[in-house]
């Protein structure tokens, strides 16, 4: 399947190829996440008491919320490769550039609907 997709005046296109590279890529993402959540579950925290054990603390809790975050990310854009709605940006309903999926792909929006969103935070 080759997905043609238009951009202003440039065309991008996915092709089949991509895509399989894309769901790769993202299934080793995924796999990867999940190793990382299992570790950080296993792994005994540091004593809270001790001379860096909060910051330690909170460090891990918040690498694991990055960590479920992704995964939740690329779970979706799994969801999306399936149901034929993946490279859709979620605002503008525009194609995202290829260029773009090939470095975030699990990339929700296309460039300029991602700078909106980051602009109003």
């Amino acid at each position: 399947m080759v997905t043609h997709q238009t951009i202003g005046e440039r065309d991008t296109v996915l092709t089949s190829g991509d895509l399989a590279a894309l769901r790769d890529n993202l299934h080793e993402q995924l796999l990867f996440r999940e190793e990382q959540l299992r570790q950080f579950a296993a792994d005994s925290p540091p004593p809270a008491d001790g001379p860096h054990g909060a910051g330690q603390i909170e460090v891990r809790v918040k690498l694991a919320a990055s960590a479920r975050m992704v995964l939740a990310d690329v779970e979706a854009a799994l969801t999306r490769m399936d149901t034929g709605t993946y490279g859709t940006c979620h605002l503008c309903r525009r194609p995202i550039q290829r260029e773009r999926l090939l470095i975030v792909p699990q990339a929700r929006y296309c460039a300029r609907c991602q700078q909106v969103r980051e602009a109003a935070r």
